[in-house]
């Protein structure tokens, strides 16, 4: 069985930093998440999906996203149910995140990340994962906040031998 979802969009509200009685931090945001299609009246939809995000990565978040930032968010769908005040059964269904990824700068500068000592080594800006580390991807304070990707146009020169097929 398999339960996995990969979401790329914009933070509707700044994220909510709570914790529990026994100290874990949970965060709370929705992201808005474009449609690849139109509308019948040519606009563009898109759907509002509640992500929650647990303990360092849920602090994290909440320093460093705010709304309106480009966000990737790699995680599950789970539902939950409780019974309101009416006595009514209310189902939830939200993405808990396993990684969030910051895909724009916003408001932050590269420098406060590095001013609070880039707890991750995430080099700058550019992202951060959860569990403390780089899991691939956007990483590596050694690399002078260098993109890897960036190329103007360029075509890259790769051998053969470094294909893997």
């Amino acid at each position: 069985m398999l339960n996995r979802v990969i979401l790329i969009g914009r933070l509707t509200r700044d994220p909510e930093l709570r914790y529990t009685p026994s100290g874990v931090a949970v965060t709370q945001f929705t992201l808005a998440v474009d449609r690849p299609f139109t509308s019948q009246s040519g606009q563009r939809e898109a759907d509002f999906i509640p992500i929650v995000v647990w303990r360092q990565q849920a602090e994290h978040c909440a320093n460093y996203l705010r709304k309106g930032r480009l966000a990737a968010v790699d995680g599950r769908i789970q539902v939950r149910n409780y019974d309101n005040n009416e006595g009514r059964r209310v189902y939830v269904t939200e993405v808990i995140a396993d990684n969030v990824r910051f895909l724009d700068r916003g408001d932050n500068s590269e420098s406060s990340f590095r001013d609070n000592g880039d707890a991750m080594g995430m080099g700058g800006a550019r992202g951060m994962s959860g569990g403390g580390g780089n899991r691939g991807g956007y990483g590596g304070g050694a690399r002078d906040n260098q993109d890897p990707f960036q190329d103007d146009g360029r075509p890259v020169d790769i051998s053969d031998d470094d294909l893997p097929f």
